[in-house]
């Protein structure tokens, strides 16, 4: 009776562990140098799905744009989001008036284009940077095009460190599996049992007529 209990549940739990992961999480592998020294070419990354308003500012994000990039999807770093004011010396970059601290940026020097830009940014639209500001072709180069910003909608996912993975999904897979395994053991034992032979009865001790 256990085991057609524990089987089922244990397959739904670690299937909607599984699932959820699969689902909500996607690898990929950084392909140039934009995004270092945080992140180098060649590492494996995980990235979840975020819908546009779970995006923040310092968020390193997966985007599309069609028209940029040859089309295939880039990593950049959030820097801002709708309605705000981004602005830089060429250096050092500010929003809504207020320095931004960026210990991820790329020691050194800066791409010789990088200008001075005054940046409001549209609602429904990111601009973004690579932490590699010497060798990052982000949105500073894109600004004649809705001052370089992108749409949210063009966010595939965004950037979720090894440590931050949710541990709910885990631990409903693990769980699952576990009462998956006892319970086919569990069945198995059973059936065992109801297949072994019965212990054949002492004959009496007088003979029988």
């Amino acid at each position: 009776m256990a085991a057609r209990i524990l089987v089922p549940l244990g397959l739904v739990l670690a299937l909607g562990g599984v699932g959820y992961f699969f689902t909500t999480y996607q690898g990929v592998t950084v392909m140039g140098e934009s995004m270092r020294p945080t992140y180098s070419p060649g590492e494996r990354l995980v990235v979840e799905d975020v819908d546009a308003g779970g995006i923040r500012r310092g968020d390193v994000v997966l985007v599309h744009v069609p028209d940029r990039y040859q089309s295939r999807p880039v990593l950049q770093r959030v820097i801002g989001t709708g309605g705000d004011h981004v602005t830089s010396d060429g250096d050092r970059v500010t929003v809504n008036g207020k320095p931004v601290d960026e210990p991820y940026v790329m020691p050194g020097d800066l791409a010789p284009v990088t200008d001075p830009y005054d940046v409001r940014v549209p609602e429904g639209r990111l601009f973004l940077l690579g932490d590699n500001r010497g060798n990052a072709h982000d949105s500073r180069f894109f600004l004649g095009d809705r001052s370089g910003t992108v749409a949210t909608s063009g966010v595939l996912g965004r950037v979720r460190d090894g440590a931050g993975l949710p541990v709910a999904s885990a631990v409903l897979g693990v769980l699952g599996i576990v009462l998956t395994l006892v319970g086919t053991g569990l069945g198995i034992g059973g059936y065992a049992a109801g297949r072994s032979p019965r212990r054949a009865a002492a004959p009496p001790p007088w003979p029988v007529a």
